[in-house]
């Protein structure tokens, strides 16, 4: 890249990035008053808002590079973490949601209080803080730091050190995530990331795009052709048990990861609980599950395109992305490209601390020690733990780079300690009343040191590897844990249980469509695996199998019956559903 290119990619991403935080300020000017304005936006976000907001704060930079390099060295199996997310967003806007809009809560912990009593709430607030200071915060700087510098060659274009570069990339980049998180609040960086999740769809359509046009010598169809006849199996979701993603893996552990990422995870959750009611909420959670059944065409096609177009000529299949867009991508778009990309690198950044401030301010500091605090007060101490965690964040996550191979692998496996007990003691909190809070108590410390063992301890302590995936892991501990919650229930209830009470004033009118949507979604995600599978696109003898269009007919007419029957049976449930939280108010 020479210096007319390099002035031009610079100054069109800076104009990109200024342009958004234009348009964030605009929509966002004399509106961060307030704990429910800063932290909930008001309670007034609308269904577009909070899918493009979920949708940027899910995808990173280094989802980019890493899926894309996994579908390069094995096949699609790894769209699970992706595709199947669209069961967990069913359940949270058709069940989860309703409940949360109810209570008016403002964390996830704060329906742990209500439902089990302090100390629960206590533990899980430290839960989550451990796991987002230590690992989640340093790990998405670290990593979109990589992702910058794998794609753009920063220390060859400033003449810079290796290790030079990725300080200096982490600082850009938190410092910019941080403005949004603490001085715009929630608001902001859900505006900021709609606009910037507009950009990243269209770059990620573009991409494998102009691949399949230098795939085919200047004809497309022909470059599509190709790679559903040549190697087919790179096409392939349905995964074995040496691929990336075992396909029953995403019975085992993929589905609750995934429940518990969107519908529990208050950095995920916190924008559903700004939306300004039910309807909208509702919209939002579902219009992204359809959202990320876009992603494995921008974060796993590219990987197997860029296989076929340079093969073994790559040391690693996390270069198969930075190769297409150096040599793909025009110079004039190469701006708008890391305008795009670092987006989505402080998207994810911000959130987290947005919501950590969130957890500490209204989990800890307000309840614990200044209970009658003011709302600018609570606001003032929000800005400056946020600043605190940041900077520590800034130091942190440089030293990263000297750890194990596999962050990716690392950062899901850490999440385990956290995501599977607050699950449980959730859904099972909503479904069984007489399970006592010291229940909930054991699970989490059970699950900690049982997890940790599981996964770590087996093999580092007696040298012994049982060969079983964290993800499976996932599911066995889950399995325990209910059992053992149940019989908690059963044989030592509750002696007082606790009624959940409506106390916010969000409008919970239901989304008319959001059971018949559900079903189209439901469709789609099997569709989705028809389509990458032996009977699609892996079809080994063709470009799809004689099955694929009766099952693909099968399915559209079994979703038309579906949707018809649902909405009717939704319209007798429409005024039950109302009349139950009347009587709850």
């Amino acid at each position: 890249m020479n210096t007319y290119d390099l002035i031009l990619t610079l100054g069109s991403a800076a104009f990109f990035m200024a342009l958004v935080a234009y348009v964030s300020y605009r929509m966002t000017r004399g509106k961060t008053e307030g704990i429910d304005e800063y932290f909930l936006a008001g309670r007034g976000l609308s269904g577009v808002f909070i899918a493009g907001s979920l949708l940027l704060t899910n995808l990173s930079a280094e989802q980019l590079i890493g899926l894309n390099g996994q579908s390069f060295v094995g096949n699609m199996s790894s769209m699970a973490w992706e595709v199947t997310a669209g069961f967990a967003a069913i359940i949270m806007a058709i069940y989860l949601l309703p409940k949360f809009l109810g209570m008016g809560i403002s964390t996830l912990p704060e329906f742990l209080s209500q439902r089990y009593d302090e100390t629960v709430r206590r533990m899980t607030v430290l839960l989550f803080l451990l796991g987002y200071m230590c690992v989640t915060i340093p790990s998405m700087l670290y990593s979109g730091g990589i992702a910058v510098l794998q794609l753009f060659d920063v220390p060859a274009l400033f003449g810079l050190g290796y290790t030079e570069s990725l300080w200096i990339v982490i600082w850009i980049v938190g410092i910019i995530g941080a403005v949004y998180a603490i001085f715009g609040g929630l608001r902001a960086v859900a505006v900021s990331d709609t606009l910037n999740g507009i950009g990243l769809v269209i770059i990620g359509f573009l991409v494998p795009i102009l691949g399949f046009f230098a795939l085919g010598d200047g004809n497309m169809l022909a470059g599509m052709k190709q790679i559903a006849t040549v190697h087919p199996e790179k096409l392939n979701a349905i995964g074995s048990s040496d691929d990336a993603v075992p396909f029953f893996s995403i019975f085992t552990g993929i589905l609750f990861a995934n429940l518990f990422y969107w519908s529990l995870n208050q950095y995920v959750i916190q924008r559903v609980l700004g939306a300004k009611d039910l309807k909208e909420g509702q919209k939002g959670v579902l219009m992204t599950g359809f959202l990320k059944l876009l992603v494995p065409i921008f974060m796993l096609l590219p990987g197997i395109i860029a296989f076929h177009l340079y093969g073994g000529s790559l040391a690693s299949g996390d270069l198969s992305y930075p190769k297409l867009i150096t040599e793909l991508l025009p110079v004039s778009l190469m701006g708008f490209f890391l305008a795009v990309l670092l987006g989505a690198v402080f998207s994810s950044f911000n959130s987290l601390l947005n919501s950590i401030a969130t957890l500490f301010v209204l989990d800890i500091y307000q309840p614990v020690f200044a209970k009658d605090a003011s709302e600018k007060q609570l606001i003032r101490v929000s800005k400056i733990f946020g600043t605190v965690v940041a900077l520590i964040s800034f130091i942190v996550a440089p030293f990263l780079m000297y750890a194990p191979d596999g962050l990716w692998s690392l950062i899901r496996q850490f999440t385990g300690f956290f995501n599977i007990p607050i699950l449980v003691i959730v859904l099972m909190g909503m479904f069984m009343r007489t399970i006592p809070p010291i229940a909930a108590k054991i699970v989490i410390v059970f699950h900690v040191i049982a997890y940790y063992f599981f996964v770590f301890g087996l093999k580092q302590i007696f040298g012994w590897d049982h060969g079983i995936s964290y993800i499976h892991g996932y599911g066995i501990l889950l399995v325990i844990e209910v059992l053992f919650m149940i019989v908690m229930g059963k044989y030592r209830p509750a002696t007082a249980t606790k009624k959940m009470y409506r106390r916010g004033n969000v409008e919970l009118t239901p989304w008319k469509y959001a059971i018949p949507v559900s079903v189209l979604l439901t469709s789609s995600i099997v569709w989705m695996y028809v389509l990458f599978s032996k009977i699609g696109v892996a079809y080994p003898d063709g470009i799809v199998s004689n099955w694929f269009w009766p099952i693909t007919l099968l399915l559209v007419v079994t979703t038309v019956i579906l949707w018809r029957y649902a909405l009717k049976a939704w319209n007798t449930r429409y005024a039950e559903y109302l009349e139950e939280y009347k009587r709850a108010q």
